[in-house]
């Protein structure tokens, strides 16, 4: 779906073209049923008498034979149709038929048939006006052929586009969960979890508070969870709790919504307790213990980087906390780096981990408790050191006042006694000055 407009060329009247069309269309049906190869002759007293809706209507409900029309003929079978519709002021009343047509197997071409069926769709697409809401509708058709075919690339391009799509089209909520719902199965069946993730995400966010019960909001809401816990690389979990869907499993599901908290953050002690007292939540729930046992970990350590004052974590504090051999403490050291929870080195000699960035998986009252300790501790330690600058700034005066003292007092008595050799006269200036010299 390009940015600019497509333009149908295409020569001759409507009623001729009409008619073409209607003898096509009978040429392909002959080929499967001849018995009903007849368009051609409902059509024509329609068109005499200017009926030309009326016209459309037939060659539109017995347009779903073009997917049996040989390759090389589709496109300009299905352009020719799509330039009828266009002349009509009933436009939206013809389409969803034909992306109904498009959306089903393309039997004359079952290898080519999403490609053709796709440039269709985009070509309907690009010539209706960009505010007009009938281009939602051929967008959820070409998510059905999209998926239809596993052709998730060719949709990526165009997500970047679907926010100013639905403000255009101004689509309500709950047209929007449709479509987003739509595009996180599409991307779900191809393999795109991340993506799948995001447009549950959004679809979520979609549902009113008012039905945040329903059975619906319910499903979408554990579904959405799953796929985060689930994902290895997934480790903020932030953007769930603050949904609403997500909130009321606080009722309805108490044992999923207490996993999240532990998620969100708990460290491993917690986790390992919570599987004690649910034994077989994660296997009824399909949930990889692996991956999560391996996430929490990560957590762990995330948040004990996070809240150690010194910026240093001995290896032996990393080896009880993550519940591993000390042997073990710089693989997973790496990892959570690779992760991107955490920046530091690692200091084999001292066996300590130098932690250089760290990021709280929360940021509450007990966090906010520890920047205070921070706080107070940086304080004082400045506090100590204006005491030293201070200290040192009163010792520096007192020693420059000092060697005033002796200065003023060297002068004062150098010159008596030059003045006592002046006046008595023993020696000349030069003679003094050639001693000083010796």
């Amino acid at each position: 779906m390009p940015g600019p407009t497509n333009t149908l060329l295409i020569e001759g009247s409507f009623e001729e073209l009409a008619d073409e069309l209607a003898h096509y269309l009978d040429d392909v049906q002959k080929k499967q049923s001849p018995d009903n190869a007849n368009i051609q002759a409902e059509i024509t007293p329609l068109l005499e008498t200017g009926q030309k809706d009326e016209a459309l209507k037939k060659l539109v409900t017995a347009s779903d034979v073009l997917n049996t029309a040989p390759e090389r003929e589709f496109i300009a079978a299905y352009n020719l149709l799509v330039h009828l519709i266009r002349q009509s002021p009933n436009l939206d009343k013809f389409l969803p038929k034909i992306c109904q047509n498009l959306s089903a197997p393309i039997k004359s071409s079952p290898a080519n048939g999403p490609g053709l069926a796709l440039s269709i769709l985009t070509t309907i697409f690009n010539i209706l006006p960009p505010t007009n809401d009938t281009r939602y509708h051929v967008f959820l058709a070409v998510l059905r052929v999209v998926r239809s075919s596993s052709s998730f690339e060719l949709l990526r391009p165009q997500l970047k586009n679907l926010d100013s799509w639905i403000a255009a089209w101004e689509t309500d909520e709950e047209d929007q969960r449709k479509l987003y719902l739509e595009i996180a199965n599409v991307a779900a069946e191809a393999g795109e979890d991340a993506q799948s993730y995001l447009y549950l995400l959004r679809t979520l966010r979609t549902i009113p508070v008012d039905d945040v019960s329903s059975q619906e909001s319910h499903n979408l809401a554990i579904r959405a969870l799953k796929a985060a816990l689930s994902h290895p690389s997934h480790f903020d979990y932030q953007d769930l709790t603050s949904c609403d869907p997500i909130q009321a499993l606080r009722k309805s599901d108490p044992e999923w919504y207490e996993l999240l908290e532990i998620f969100n953050a708990e460290l491993l002690d917690d986790y390992n307790d919570f599987l004690e007292s649910h034994d077989d939540f994660l296997s009824n729930a399909s949930l990889d213990a692996s991956v999560l046992h391996r996430k929490m970990r990560l957590l762990t350590l995330a948040s004990l980087a996070a809240s150690t004052p010194s910026r240093s974590l001995p290896y032996q504090h990393i080896a009880r906390a993550l519940q591993i051999p000390s042997e073990d403490v710089e693989m997973w050291v790496i990892d959570v780096i690779r992760a991107g929870l955490v920046e530091g080195k690692l200091s084999q000699l001292n066996q300590t981990f130098l932690i250089h960035r760290s990021t709280y998986r929360v940021f509450g009252e007990k966090q906010w408790t520890e920047v205070q300790g921070r706080l107070d501790t940086w304080r004082a330690s400045l506090e100590g050191v204006l005491a030293v600058v201070r200290q040192e700034r009163i010792k520096m005066v007192g020693e420059r006042e000092r060697e005033l003292r002796e200065l003023e007092g060297r002068m004062n008595g150098g010159g008596g006694g030059g003045m006592g050799r002046g006046m008595g006269g023993g020696r000349n200036p030069r003679e003094g000055f050639e001693m000083g010299l010796d």
